[in-house]
């Protein structure tokens, strides 16, 4: 189980990191700029819940191969001209694979502190949620997080549910998990693609 958690947090690292560099050069940011929001989108969310939690340190100091890998991301994005043609609006696909892994892994470390499931869904919610909000943040642009015409938050909160129950039901961490991630990944980006709202302006029924 070690390995797979392991290996889902590289990925939603990978995938938040990308979704904050595709933001970075869609805004001319130079290399420094291009890091620095690829680490903050990537990592920020869990720095955030360490912090909360007191579980010190936080995680990506102790596994300094997590920074360095959102180095070398960086890099690649600085000086590879195609980056700085793509739309804002690609970013939608990498963030809500980032959303998912670190939804649920954060709600599942705030389980392994001993926490209850409604304490720990909103600490997953925070994980998942707060490195997106602090790159549109850094970036000029409306939060996802708080944006009417998006579904962001709510899909995170009841993905951590679904993980939660799914878990106590069939007594299986691995399905469980996959059940969790696919759930909020796949809705996140029906949402997008159906332009699915949780709450429309009169104007527009």
């Amino acid at each position: 189980m070690f390995d797979i958690i392991y290996l889902l947090e590289m990925i939603g690292i990978v995938a938040f990191a990308i979704s904050g560099m595709m933001a970075a050069r869609s805004k001319n940011m130079d290399p420094v700029g291009v890091f620095t929001i690829g680490f903050i989108t990537a990592l920020g969310g869990g720095t955030l819940r360490d912090l909360i939690m007191d579980n010190h340190p936080v995680y990506w100091i102790r596994h300094e191969e997590q920074p360095i890998l959102i180095l070398a991301l960086a890099i690649v994005f600085s000086y590879w001209n195609r980056a700085a043609r793509i739309r804002a609006s690609r970013i939608v696909f990498p963030d809500a694979i980032g959303l998912g892994v670190f939804s649920i892994l954060g709600a599942q470390l705030a389980l392994d502190l001993g926490h209850s499931w409604f304490i720990a869904s909103l600490l997953g919610v925070m994980t998942g949620t707060f490195g997106g909000a602090l790159r549109d943040t850094l970036c000029n642009e409306v939060p996802y997080i708080f944006r009417k015409d998006q579904v962001y938050a709510s899909i995170s909160f009841a993905g951590c549910w679904l993980y939660f129950v799914c878990q106590w039901y069939l007594a299986n961490d691995v399905i469980a998990l996959t059940i969790g991630l696919l759930f909020i990944t796949s809705v996140r980006m029906l949402a997008v693609r159906f332009d699915i709202r949780l709450q429309r302006d009169p104007k527009q029924r």
